[in-house]
């Protein structure tokens, strides 16, 4: 393992200092894929391990950069330090991003114990940017100790932060066809608490009958002695319910600390970090690989044609080059 750069040790002692322009770089530094960012990685993540990681997930209109906000300024009014991260969709076609959870979030831009953070998907699915979880690491090593990942809120599919946070919070709001959303499988089978956000609407009996039906279900499956998911109620932008839902954060990471598994899902969290880069890097690897075969251009030219089918082409191309690793390895034997 090389050391760290003089530049990435640099920032990093700053990093560790709680310098929040320090942080935004290093944040950008994960973004881009710099790559000093590894150096700095390996330079801060023996520091982490402190913070509690609360994920904020839910449908599109559930208010949940609405619930951020008022968290930000309950957790402000007891001393403790907030790191917020608020993943937004990017455009498909330019690439950019409408940053506009920061925008809703501005009466804390000057609270020097408050660090807000927007980051674009850039194309991730899941609902989260490929670098939140390094960025949450970097809001870990500065100091917060509490760092809140608002995700896009894409759909059911997005359960990617279940595996980053400690506590997954699931946005619910009456109205929006959650009466049906909630029985279906996704994002509602990971939660660990599920909020009725704008629960002064009229509808929100049903959604909660649904919700209490879909959470007793879970529990019928559920192993003995797991924590039984909470069902809470939150009017966010008055703040109402704001305190009962950071108490019951409170209970749920005091239970999984004393059965043992906030280190397991520390451990775990940091494998799956693991596989996700070995993956990526072994598929860069096998296609630049591939891509020199004698066989790329002429199969490429043929799907182009459409003379051969894509996925003819791309076992035929993968068979080449297994061939051809064991060749070399037999040269290599000889």
């Amino acid at each position: 393992m090389t050391a760290p750069s003089a530049s990435a040790t640099e920032l990093a002692s700053q990093l560790l200092a709680g310098n929040v322009a320090a942080g935004a770089r290093a944040i950008r530094w994960l973004e881009d894929r710099d790559p000093r960012s590894e150096a700095l990685l390996a330079a801060i993540l023996p520091h982490c391990g402190r913070a509690h990681l609360v994920g904020i997930t839910g449908p599109p209109g559930a208010g949940k950069s609405t619930l951020v906000d008022a968290s930000i300024q309950y957790l402000r009014s007891s001393g403790t330090r907030v790191g917020v991260i608020a993943v937004d969709p990017s455009s498909p076609y330019t690439g950019g991003a409408v940053l506009g959870d920061r925008v809703r979030m501005q009466r804390h831009a000057t609270d020097p114990g408050v660090f807000i953070r927007s980051m674009g998907t850039r194309g991730d699915l899941g609902g989260l940017a490929h670098a939140t979880f390094d960025a949450m690491a970097v809001m870990d090593a500065m100091g917060y100790e509490v760092v809140v990942v608002e995700t896009v809120g894409v759909g059911q599919d997005e359960v990617d932060i279940a595996r980053l946070a400690h506590t997954t919070v699931v946005l619910s709001v009456p109205g929006l066809g959650d009466e049906v959303q909630a029985i279906k499988a996704g994002v509602l089978e990971t939660g660990d608490l599920f909020v009725i956000n704008k629960a002064d609407r009229p509808e929100t009996p049903a959604l909660r009958r649904q919700l209490e039906l879909m959470l007793h279900l879970r529990s019928m499956t559920a192993a003995n002695g797991s924590w039984p998911p909470q069902l809470l109620e939150t009017i966010a932008h008055t703040g109402q319910g704001v305190e009962a839902l950071w108490a019951s954060i409170a209970q749920h990471r005091q239970a999984i600390t004393a059965a043992g598994s906030l280190a397991q899902r520390l451990g775990e969290r940091c494998e799956d970090v693991f596989l996700q880069t070995l993956r990526e890097e072994v598929a860069r690897e096998t296609v630049r690989m591939v891509q020199q075969l004698p066989g790329y251009p002429i199969s490429a030219a043929a799907v182009r044609t459409r003379q051969c089918d894509p996925y003819s082409a791309a076992h035929a191309l993968l068979d080449e080059y297994r061939r051809s690793r064991r060749s070399g390895f037999d040269k290599g034997a000889d």
